[in-house]
């Protein structure tokens, strides 16, 4: 077999690896969010290392989506829709990791207030 026929035959078949990718960094930050919630006193200890690993995948996960959305395009590409789950969830991600920001300056700001009207 030559190896154009060869590569012929597995253009089926072949992985979209970006889009694995992806849809794995997006499901490690939702399972970081879902940690978030559900043990609270642990995000209120290490909540600076869950908001940095929160938007660290949705990082990994917008660049590798959009990849992946790109090679499926192409002939025998496959995984496209979970290179576009991957990159969806990797925004919403990423918006939760600024709002995990935000909720941390508004901690401290009202943890300020707090302390200055209690002197």
């Amino acid at each position: 077999m030559t190896a154009v026929a060869q590569d012929a035959g597995t253009a089926g078949t072949a992985r979209n690896t970006p889009a694995r990718i992806s849809i794995w960094a997006a499901s490690l930050g939702a399972a970081l969010i879902a940690g978030v919630f559900l043990t609270p006193l642990f995000w209120l200890l290490y909540g600076g290392l869950y908001t940095f690993l929160v938007f660290a995948t949705g990082l990994v996960a917008i660049p590798a989506g959009h990849l992946g959305r790109r090679r499926g395009k192409r002939p025998g590409g496959r995984d496209r829709g979970l290179a576009l789950l991957g990159l969806v969830t990797g925004w919403i991600l990423v918006l939760f990791g600024l709002l995990l920001v935000l909720a941390y300056v508004g901690l401290l700001a009202g943890l300020a207030m707090l302390t200055d009207s209690a002197s």
